[in-house]
């Protein structure tokens, strides 16, 4: 009996384990992450706006280690490549904490932007999509944000940056 009752805690906690972020945790996070880019990376509005939906989508579909840096991964950072301009784009390939947000360790999954900022404090408003976006953009043929156009920062539009 005692076997029973084991194998069905372990067999719950492996099902529990494995299924992806609640909603609002990854709300959460995604509005964390994002607000941090859109501080460091100098974000506009519609910029913002999109890296939003982007960071939730990724976060919203995390359900095992190989995610964080597989084939949505992989969606997140081609997204991404259509909304930041080329100047915005290096800075956060450049920067780990944007490009690889999560970090395994002991306890399990860690954001790797919470070795540089306080987690809960915000330095943007929130975008509207926080409000209004459920996730389900990110497209695996091609990025949803492909004919989209987006305000660029001053700097990026000076050196004739269009994407």
């Amino acid at each position: 009996m005692k076997t029973r009752i084991t194998l069905m805690v372990a067999m719950m906690t492996i099902v529990l384990s494995a299924s992806a972020m609640p909603f609002t945790e990854a709300r959460n996070k995604a509005m964390f992450l994002s607000d941090k880019m859109a501080y460091e990376l100098n974000l506009t509005e519609s910029q913002f706006e999109a890296v939003y939906e982007i960071n939730l989508d990724y976060m919203l579909n995390l359900d095992e280690e190989t995610d964080m840096f597989g084939y949505i991964w992989n969606i997140r950072n081609r997204d991404l490549g259509m909304v930041l301009s080329d100047s915005q784009h290096s800075q956060y390939l450049a920067s780990d904490w944007f490009y690889r947000p999560f970090t395994m360790d002991d306890d399990g999954w860690t954001m790797a932007v919470n070795t540089r900022y306080e987690e809960g404090k915000y330095l943007m408003e929130q975008p509207d999509a926080y409000l209004s976006y459920k996730g389900g953009h990110n497209q695996m043929d091609a990025s949803f944000y492909t004919d989209q156009q987006f305000d660029m920062p001053e700097t990026a539009r000076l050196l004739g940056q269009t994407h």
